[in-house]
């Protein structure tokens, strides 16, 4: 998630046949994940994380990601955001099996934003055959000659094009892995849905994008989200607004709303200190409402919000970036760089789905 952010893509291309355009909640929640999901490893409290085997996949639950967004800029100071994210999704319990006979899908989706103008890509896979795929140690994740390559604990080397854009990054981690929520039980609603969530927030990144033939050079931060769950929504949940943010001072923060079709949203979210401390957030701690909205796509999108966590001071306004930067791929969202004013500033990124 997503800001990402970006967390139920692959189930919702598989289970609504690709469908782009609005559609009403399903009676199973947003694109069937609130269903039950039988067969399937549940998430449970208290789960013990390991590394590095979290990082490789997890074959008993039904869908998972592994989710990168990077902050950068060049040396004339113009901004860039870019997105690399990959999931897996089984169609059956024990769905790993090897060759033509294994019932994992795989979908890649690959982003880069300016500030006028907006770039995706999308790959998909069968797995079982070697064209996409996550290996833990060495880590690697794949899909065709897209990649993420390294140590999410150390130096992580970042790959991926499409028409128009592509991206080469270097980045290396100044802090350790951080578990969301509650030690990694990361709660989705009231009802008891969740997934495990871990992050990688204090990338530094360096590379190369290459914009219609030209190469710029940038620096910047990137961060990293880690999710796997079988059941992750509330029957009534139909699309969600996720975080991630770096501010000027040093913390860090990921926040993301749940919004039920009936009205109303579960909230949650984590403070991430500079001294690497880790704060959950509650419901009651977040108060975050849209104040501009942008036509595009044929949809108002929330592109400009007030975000105040009144218990730590915090009260500012968060804006995209470019309005604009609609993925405009089988699964159609909206994400991209933000920017970050008012009691304190910063930068970070922004998902949106289900508008």
């Amino acid at each position: 998630m997503s800001a990402r952010r970006g967390w139920l893509l692959a189930g919702l291309a598989l289970l609504t046949g690709g469908c782009a355009e609005p559609a009403p909640a399903p009676s199973g929640g947003f694109a069937g994940l609130g269903q039950e999901s039988e067969g399937f490893a549940r998430v449970v409290p208290g789960r013990a994380f390991a590394f590095p085997v979290d990082h490789g996949a997890h074959p008993d639950f039904r869908i998972e990601w592994w989710y990168l967004t990077a902050n950068l800029r060049d040396a004339e100071g113009r901004d860039y955001g870019v997105q690399w994210t990959l999931f897996r999704n089984a169609l059956r319990p024990a769905a790993d099996a090897a060759g033509w006979g294994n019932g994992n899908l795989w979908m890649g989706h690959a982003g880069l934003t300016t500030r006028d103008r907006h770039w995706s890509a999308q790959r998909m896979a069968r797995g079982g055959v070697g064209q996409a795929g996550v290996v833990a140690a060495p880590f690697e994740a794949w899909i065709d000659d897209w990649s993420l390559q390294g140590d999410p604990a150390g130096e992580l080397r970042a790959r991926a094009s499409g028409s128009g854009f592509g991206y080469r990054l270097r980045l290396q981690a100044e802090g350790p892995l951080v578990l969301q929520g509650e030690q990694g039980y990361s709660r989705k609603s009231a009802g008891g849905q969740a997934s495990y969530y871990y992050s990688q927030p204090f990338f530094r990144a360096e590379g190369v994008l290459d914009i219609d033939g030209r190469e710029v050079a940038v620096t910047g931060t990137a961060w990293m989200d880690r999710e796997w769950s079988s059941q992750p929504l509330a029957a009534d949940q139909h699309g969600w607004d996720w975080f991630s943010l770096h501010l000027d001072d040093g913390r860090r923060l990921m926040l993301f709303r749940l919004r039920h079709a009936g009205g109303g949203a579960f909230l949650s979210g984590n403070w991430i200190a500079p001294d690497e401390r880790i704060a959950p957030l509650g419901e009651g701690e977040i108060r975050l409402r849209p104040l501009h909205t942008t036509h595009v796509a044929g949809r108002e999108v929330p592109t400009r919000w007030s975000l105040a966590i009144p218990g730590d001071g915090l009260e500012v306004e968060v804006a995209a970036i470019n309005p604009e930067a609609w993925m405009d791929l089988d699964t159609a969202y909206w994400e991209g760089p933000v920017r970050v004013t008012g009691s304190a500033g910063g930068i970070g990124y922004l998902e949106m789905t289900g508008y």
